[in-house]
């Protein structure tokens, strides 16, 4: 197709770049396809009445971005992708039904937008290779910064921190605060992963009284009076695992205490991103006060082991910085390079958007099959928090399902104030299908009846 011509440039963009976004999109569109020629730059400047620089730029990046290669004498073309479409099926066995897992992209359009990212990395898959800087480059912070815009965080580029995944992320921060036999308190009912990274670093965990909408402010009050805990820990949106997300004058009391106190906040974000409307982070009414960790694990996948930091200072991401290089030297810059590209060409939102609108229909399945139990849940919530039927113990009921491939987490995994109640947090995600799951749900529906087991 020589005599191709965006059909669209995008506005508010730099020329080259909005030229570069529009191959991309022709080639997921099938107007350009694998092999194609590309006119000569000089022509398409005259086409489009531009510098014949702009074009030469718009094609040096498309070409850095891996959808098109250059030949001397021969001209440009849309670069061959090789995708095999047979998985290995080692990799497709290797799942952790422990873990909080969002429901995986089936849609073929989306997935192959998610591997045409691949060349991208492949084409700059030597310089991936390097060792880089311990909280990404610029184009990665930018992206980064790009992606947290969308729940209204517009930090200095000096704060912002690609860090290589929540879990590490907590690491290094709570190794920057606090020492060990120091105390640090969260929600009376908390995420197990913080538990694990606080108790590796013998750190004393202090829970603190929650109601329907979250941690309360009074009991937050009290319990920084009684313990001079170094921060609190809040997963607030989706919480982990009861479902709730706390609203926004929920949100602004508890920054209001922090504020009083001078405290830390650890403010893990994990699910931020899922709902159409989310309420603003509360690192938007302290963010002196406030690391905040967008995780990717659950808005765009966990394999990538990737989480998007914003530190209370840039002398804060500055010593993040030098933690993250201690533990674990940096974030993959493959990952790193891969989420890039899928943010920068849109792949990331559809992600996220599949997540969304999977979840929900999932949420709509448990309601289906166990409408007429006691449970927490929310629309785009991952999994719901169980109340068993009186008499029923946690552990005979994950004993019962244990040959079923669901996601079952006893309470006392989660608590941290007070005993363990009799509940269960099912998880809805993963590598299932609809249909799968509804047939799990009503496995457990059945475990939970009264005529199959003694009350």
């Amino acid at each position: 197709m020589i005599d191709w011509v965006p059909a669209m440039l995008e506005r508010g963009k730099p020329r080259y770049q909005a030229i570069a976004d529009a191959i991309a999109a022709d080639i997921r569109g099938g107007r350009l396809s694998d092999g194609m020629r590309l006119p000569p730059q000089r022509r398409l400047a005259a086409t489009l009445g531009i510098d014949f620089t702009t074009v030469s730029r718009a094609y040096a990046e498309a070409q850095s971005r891996g959808h098109i290669e250059s030949h001397v004498g021969r001209g440009t073309f849309v670069k061959k992708h090789v995708v095999t479409d047979r998985p290995d099926p080692l990799r497709a066995g290797e799942v952790d039904l422990a873990m909080n897992m969002p429901p995986e992209p089936e849609d073929p359009d989306l997935c192959r937008r998610m591997q045409e990212g691949l060349g991208y990395v492949s084409a700059n898959l030597i310089d991936l290779l390097r060792y880089q800087s311990a909280v990404g480059s610029e184009r990665d912070r930018v992206a980064a910064s790009s992606w947290l815009s969308m729940r209204g965080m517009v930090p200095a580029l000096e704060r912002v921190a690609v860090t290589p995944g929540a879990h590490a992320t907590m690491t290094a921060i709570l190794s920057l605060i606090a020492r060990p036999g120091e105390r640090i308190l969260c929600e009376a009912v908390t995420y197990p992963g913080f538990r694990n990274v606080a108790g590796r670093l013998g750190l004393k965990l202090v829970g603190v009284e929650m109601d329907a909408d979250g941690v309360v402010p009074e009991a937050l009050d009290t319990a920084i009076r009684a313990h001079a805990p170094k921060a609190l820990y809040l997963n607030p949106t989706l919480h982990n695992p009861t479902t709730l997300t706390i609203p926004e004058g929920r949100r602004l009391a508890l920054a209001q205490v922090l504020q009083r106190h001078d405290l830390t906040l650890i403010e893990d974000d994990a699910y931020g991103f899922i709902p159409a409307k989310s309420p603003a982070p509360i690192a938007l009414s302290a963010p002196e006060l406030t690391w905040h960790i967008g995780g990717l694990a659950k808005c765009i996948g966990a394999g990538l082991r990737l989480a998007f930091t914003i530190a209370p200072t840039p002398r804060c991401a500055y010593h993040l910085a030098q933690s993250i290089r201690a533990l674990a030297v940096m974030p993959s810059p493959l990952s790193m390079a891969l989420v890039t590209q899928w943010i920068e060409d849109g792949t990331a939102d559809g992600i996220r958007r599949f997540i969304r609108a999977e979840s929900a229909a999932r949420q709509a399945i448990a309601t289906e099959v166990l409408g007429h139990l006691r449970y927490c849940s929310a629309e785009n919530a991952f999994n719901i928090w169980l109340d068993l039927p009186e008499g029923l113990g946690r552990a005979d009921v994950v004993a019962r399902m244990a040959h079923r491939r669901i996601g079952l987490m006893p309470s006392d995994a989660f608590t941290v104030l007070g005993a363990p109640a009799e509940q269960l947090r099912v998880g809805l995600g993963g590598p299932v299908t609809r249909e799968a799951l509804r047939d799990n749900l009503r496995f457990l529906a059945n475990a939970l009846s009264p005529n199959n087991y003694m009350g």
